[in-house]
């Protein structure tokens, strides 16, 4: 039957991963329209679970993982490239940052620059802090570069090393399952692996579903502030099928003519409109600020990075960290995919100096711009900002905005920056998708890449009839705990290959049972170097056998 339907439709696929992927999501679509509200008070109860006995796990997993990326980069390692000895970058790193910053957070930093560190300065984290008081306001900003700061760029950078060093380093085909060949061998072409890749996939989709509803709320109440349109459900439904008929042309036209081009052009928009509220605010107070922040960040990180409210009778983190890290990890096989698709050719100390540092470095710019003139705004001149965020969270951005020159023209610029952001969100997303629901050897196909953009689409929607913010909080606490767990395991199996790699060992050794043993001189085996070539050909006979 499947193959009657690849014939029938001219599709490419592997048929459990891409059937399977598919019905789950289109039947989470029509079960969750109809019924939306016990889909959503099913969702909170177990994201209320989630949250009290594995808040923890997600704490304490991404800083052990933040800590592992410093350690592969400095160790000796870090001078492995991704892919041949002699393979250089296929992308300057301009244009490289471009790309996975538009494809990667960008959308995050629009609806959150003004709203987090607002959010945080009427909510603090800890209960000794009041809110509103300047003790929480320096607060505010640490958690902010806390929550989209190195511990963010974390979550991509770590699987898009692995994907980029496991199919350029030993040709494995890019998909999440193929980070695990050390561990289950031949098996992840089998269901072992169509299972990892069907959770990936399904976490992609949901992941960025929910930064395209977030992205949707607040386009709606920047088209509310500059033409009138109404803040309801219809509009949101039309705003949603304008960017899927967006991401549609992008997608077809592909990675270059479409995600390339889109990403440069936002990056110089959001970077212009960064530039004019230095300008036009309280230039030295950002300044300031901006120095002070790092410093307040590096000095709080460490405790931030390990605190779980054990002595706190709070549900504070449920609704902030947890959320963040589900939300980031459910996205994490969609960029950590595109990012290693686009980084060819770099060495594991580049490669992870650049996902982590450059990233990082742009948001302490952005929240020290945006938090630090929206902070200014709430003590100097009287504006409360804050308690108008805690009333309606997607409209901070237009409403600190109004508050400078130009302000109908820095809004439509913001409409601009959010919509093409959301554009390169959902098209690299079916990208990546479709990476994983076919076979390497197969060539994509633009039908398959406009299918899962249409039901990308149809889950944002459904997820946004669902209840808003809060409902989009509690799914994704839920559908990111399972991918946090095979980070983990990549962060394991990645080790293996590499210390395998080093010692002159092959895939199939580690796959075989043949484990090389963890010297700390680093010597070689005095034993030829099996290297990836043989794997390689091995892959290839199989593949034409197939």
């Amino acid at each position: 039957m499947f193959k009657q339907l690849e014939a029938r439709f001219g599709l490419r696929m592997i048929p459990a991963v891409f059937y399977t992927s598919a019905a789950l999501a289109i039947l989470f679509v029509a079960i969750a329209a109809p019924f939306n509200e016990p889909v959503a008070a099913f969702f909170s109860d177990v994201a209320g679970w989630i949250s009290t006995y594995f808040g923890w796990f997600y704490i304490l997993s991404v800083t052990g993982l933040l800590i592992f990326l410093i350690w592969v980069a400095a160790s000796r390692y870090g001078s492995i490239r991704l892919g041949g000895d002699d393979a250089r970058p296929e992308y300057t790193t301009l244009t490289w940052f471009t790309m996975l910053f538009a494809a990667g957070i960008g959308t995050i930093l629009m609806f959150w620059g003004v709203a987090e560190p607002m959010t945080r300065l009427a909510n603090p984290p800890l209960p000794d802090v009041e809110p509103g008081s300047q003790q929480a306001a320096t607060l505010a900003m640490s958690v902010s570069l806390y929550h989209f700061g190195l511990h963010t760029w974390t979550i991509f950078t770590l699987p898009a090393l692995a994907i980029g060093y496991f199919s350029y380093r030993h040709g494995l085909p890019m998909r999440i399952s193929s980070i695990f060949y050390p561990v289950f061998g031949e098996r992840i072409n089998g269901p072992v692996g169509w299972f990892i890749d069907i959770v990936a996939l399904l976490g992609t989709l949901f992941g960025v579903a929910v930064s395209v509803s977030l992205g949707t709320l607040q386009l709606n109440s920047g088209l509310n502030y500059l033409v009138g349109l109404p803040t309801n459900y219809l509009s949101e439904a039309l705003i949603i099928g304008v960017v899927t008929a967006l991401a549609v042309v992008s997608v077809a036209l592909g990675l270059d003519r479409g995600i390339r081009r889109l990403s440069q052009f936002n990056i110089v928009i959001a970077v212009m409109l960064m530039v004019f509220i230095w300008v036009v605010g309280p230039t030295l107070f950002i300044t300031q600020g901006t120095v002070e922040n790092v410093g307040n960040y590096l000095r709080d990180l460490p405790w931030l990075a390990f605190w779980t409210e054990t002595f706190e009778d709070s549900d504070w983190q449920r609704g902030a960290t947890i959320f963040y890290w589900a939300w980031t990890i459910a996205w994490a096989p969609y960029v950590g995919i595109f990012i290693a698709r686009i980084s060819r050719g770099r060495t594991i100390r580049q490669f992870v100096t650049g996902a982590l540092g450059a990233p990082t470095l742009f948001t302490v710019f952005w929240f020290s711009t945006f938090g630090l003139a929206a902070l200014n705004l709430e003590f100097e001149h009287g504006v409360e900002l804050a308690a108008k965020v805690q009333e309606d969270v997607p409209v901070a951005l237009f409403l600190f905005l109004e508050q400078y020159p130009l302000a109908i023209l820095s809004s439509l610029a913001g409409v601009v920056i959010i919509i093409v952001f959301l554009t390169t969100s959902a098209d690299s997303a079916a990208l990546v998708v479709d990476l994983l629901s076919r076979r390497d050897d197969q060539p994509s196909q633009v039908r398959q890449r406009v299918f899962w953009t249409l039901l990308l689409g149809g889950v944002a929607a459904t997820l946004l009839l669902g209840g808003g913010l809060d409902a989009l909080q509690n799914v994704i606490t839920v559908l990111g705990l399972p991918f946090c767990a095979l980070l983990v395991f990549m962060a394991v199996s990645l080790t293996r290959a590499l210390h395998a790699d080093h010692l002159g060992y092959s895939l199939k050794d580690l796959a075989g049972g043949r484990t090389p043993r963890m010297d700390i001189m680093g010597d070689r085996p005095d034993t030829p170097d099996s290297g990836s070539e043989p794997f390689m050909e091995d892959r290839r006979e199989q593949e034409e056998d197939r």
